[in-house]
């Protein structure tokens, strides 16, 4: 198989930084999202870390399933827009979503669990396919997969911490959490517009 366009192979790369910081700067940011309900105790952050696992789990296995049919880079790209909008969502539905859990069930372990889920679990899932059909398609032949794969998910790692730490101490003391999620769901836009509008050529 030839190798990808060196503009295509970029775009995947610098997609999986910033998605890579999106997912781990949402699940900080979703604690914001569930304190005025849940509280900020260890409950919470049991549920919102779960959710979160669950989520990559899901991702993860159905990015496989994706793979062993047709990988293409608009599979993750829309993927990757459908988070967005879901991301565009929360700020007007989350406290509604909230209100009703906790009046329903209360704020225990069920209801944190219930809220996390409600929060993390669909955009974090969708976020999670991109690194499976990343390798597959940065991949050329079985001698490099290991390579691509730990490039792949140590790029997205490395989003993961600076998603981390500049979501929880630079933008969440400085700006509402609504507005950060607008922006987490503006990222996500531009990384599906930027492999939308990719040419699929591949180098010679």
């Amino acid at each position: 198989m030839k190798p990808l366009s060196a503009t295509l192979s970029f775009s995947i790369y610098a997609c999986s930084f910033l998605v890579g910081g999106v997912l781990m700067g949402f699940e900080m940011l979703g604690s914001r999202y569930l304190f005025p309900y849940f509280g900020g105790g260890i409950g919470t952050w049991a549920s919102l870390i779960s959710t979160v696992l669950c989520a990559l789990a899901i991702g993860y296995f159905a990015g496989s399933a994706i793979v062993a049919r047709h990988p293409t880079q608009r599979s993750i790209a829309l993927a990757i827009l459908i988070a967005a909008a879901y991301l565009a969502c929360v700020p007007a539905t989350a406290d509604p979503v909230m209100e009703t859990i906790l009046n329903s069930l209360g704020d225990g372990a069920s209801a944190t669990l219930l809220a996390s889920t409600a929060l993390l679990l669909v955009p974090l899932t969708l976020l999670g396919t991109f690194s499976p059909i990343a390798v597959s398609l940065l991949t050329r032949s079985a001698d490099e997969a290991g390579r691509v794969a730990g490039l792949v998910y140590g790029v997205s790692t490395i989003g993961n911490v600076v998603g981390t730490l500049l979501t929880t101490f630079l933008l969440i003391p400085t700006v509402g959490s609504r507005a950060i999620t607008y922006y987490f769901a503006v990222v996500l836009a531009v990384c599906a517009g930027a492999l939308l509008l990719n040419p699929v050529k591949r180098s010679v």
